[in-house]
């Protein structure tokens, strides 16, 4: 998944939210980000459990609540726990991520980045995954 990939090397990636604006994330508000666009909602105890480096409760609360904050999550009292759950549509996300990486990574530059995806060297794509690509090219040449 391109988005999960990315952010778990991107620093200071953003996030686009609320009025094609981005926010800065930081790696542990980029962590739960993961987390809830894998399990498309969660509680507070059920992300704490999937993080890395076991942080507190009251660690996660307070990410969640910045998070919250900056307009990337929202929540819902479910009984006696809050249930989150990403403002932002995956598919938004994962544009930003990409956007951070061929910036970062590649001066801006699709071609860059297809071609370090081409690379045997780095990658090991299947003929099927080959054609697949090619049939993707093809179809935005018929645009």
């Amino acid at each position: 998944m391109i988005y999960s990939q990315a952010a778990k090397y991107l620093a200071g990636e953003r996030l686009v939210v609320r009025n094609s604006t981005e926010l800065p994330l930081t790696k542990r508000e980029r962590q739960i980000m993961d987390i809830l666009f894998a399990v498309g909602r969660a509680s507070g105890h059920e992300i704490q459990a999937q993080m890395e480096g076991s942080p507190s409760y009251s660690t996660v609360r307070t990410i969640l609540s910045i998070l919250e904050r900056k307009g990337a999550v929202r929540h819902r009292a479910e009984g006696l726990r809050y249930i989150y759950e990403p403002v932002v549509a995956r598919a938004a996300a994962r544009q930003s991520a990409l956007k951070r990486v061929l910036q970062t990574f590649f001066d801006g530059s699709a071609r860059g980045a297809v071609a370090a995806l081409l690379d045997p060297k780095t990658f090991k794509l299947s003929w099927a995954e080959l054609d697949e690509l090619a049939q993707l090219i093809e179809q935005v040449k018929e645009r």
